[in-house]
């Protein structure tokens, strides 16, 4: 596959701060002092939910906020800087945030967050869509009491 262009699968359940988390074109890395940085994220499903993984190196649990709203999961964290004098530092403080879509109402009391390694993991077991059974309804002809009898 040499030469050849890399696809990357797009998510069925797009996030819809998408278009505001962008640089703007022309002014590579520019963002407004108060606006919170976007926490790069992986949605998968399968086995009855999904997983919401987020990439937050060098956080603590304690600096996570994850609510849960109808079928919005809001990710925010606070990563202050440290004190010591740095000759360059490349990495990212201050306030982080992502809000992703799943497709249907998100059962809060059964929604896990676990953190390792640097990655937030976010379970979410979704209850599985009824599928009513197929039923014939009988018709009656008009005029016939509802117990049947006729006069």
């Amino acid at each position: 596959m040499a030469g050849g262009k890399v696809e990357r699968s797009h998510s069925l359940f797009p996030d819809f701060d998408t278009w505001f988390n962008r640089e703007f074109p022309g002014l590579p890395g520019w963002r407004p002092a108060t606006a919170a940085h976007s926490i790069p994220v992986e949605v998968s499903s399968g086995a009855g939910g999904y997983v919401l993984r987020a990439e937050l190196p060098g956080m603590d649990p304690d600096d996570f906020t994850i609510t849960v709203d109808d079928n919005l999961i809001t990710v925010s964290a606070e990563h202050s800087e440290s004190e010591e004098d740095k000759e360059h530092s490349e990495f990212r403080y201050g306030s982080f945030r992502r809000t992703v879509r799943l497709p249907a109402t998100i059962p809060v009391d059964d929604v896990e967050a676990s953190y390792e390694d640097g990655i937030l993991t976010i379970r979410v077991p979704m209850p599985e869509e009824k599928t009513g059974a197929a039923r014939t309804i009988p018709v009656k002809r008009g005029g016939t009491p509802p117990g049947g009898a006729t006069s």
